[in-house]
């Protein structure tokens, strides 16, 4: 018996060795790759900023609310209420994307002639900022900073006022 092992342990070893140089040193995956597009955002105005008629008086502020509502503080007379409208805005992109409405912010003019008005604050009735179906509609206000006895005239702004939109 001790004869057989001693040639059954070399040819074990024999074999170990032989298979030990033929085993695999490396392997391959393969995978596949894909990309979804989404829709791009993109807002629309569709309808201006309008405080309708107002009577300066000894001057005031003039606050135009998401709602198309106004107040006015100081001696500033709200005068005909028709054509006063918030601006309102389609903002359009992915589906269930959420996103970031930035207001403008800081002081703007509204100019006629040499004469000009002081547009600030700027509000919207945003409630959610994802895109539930594609598509939102919203509206801004603003407070007007009305001089005592301002000037009569139409007053508007020179340069349009931004509103951006961008995916978080």
């Amino acid at each position: 018996m001790f004869n057989s092992l001693r040639f059954f342990i070399p040819a074990c070893l024999f074999f170990l060795i032989s298979f030990s140089g033929i085993s695999q040193r490396s392997a391959t995956a393969s995978f596949t790759a894909t990309v979804t597009i989404i829709d791009p955002i993109e807002i629309q105005a569709t309808s201006d900023m309008n405080f309708a008629s107002i009577d300066a008086r000894n001057g005031g502020t003039v606050t135009l609310n998401p709602d198309n509502t106004r107040s006015s503080s100081g001696d500033v007379l709200l005068d005909n209420t028709s054509g006063v409208s918030a601006a309102t805005f389609e903002i359009k992109g992915q589906s269930g994307y959420s996103f970031d409405l930035c207001l403008p912010e800081g002081d703007f003019v509204l100019v006629n002639g040499p004469e000009n008005i002081t547009i600030k604050d700027f509000t919207s009735d945003l409630k959610t900022q994802t895109l539930l179906a594609g598509t939102q509609m919203i509206r801004l206000g603003a407070t007007l900073e009305i001089a005592p006895n301002q000037r009569p005239g139409v007053y508007s702004s020179p340069a349009p006022i931004e509103v951006t939109v961008n995916y978080n």
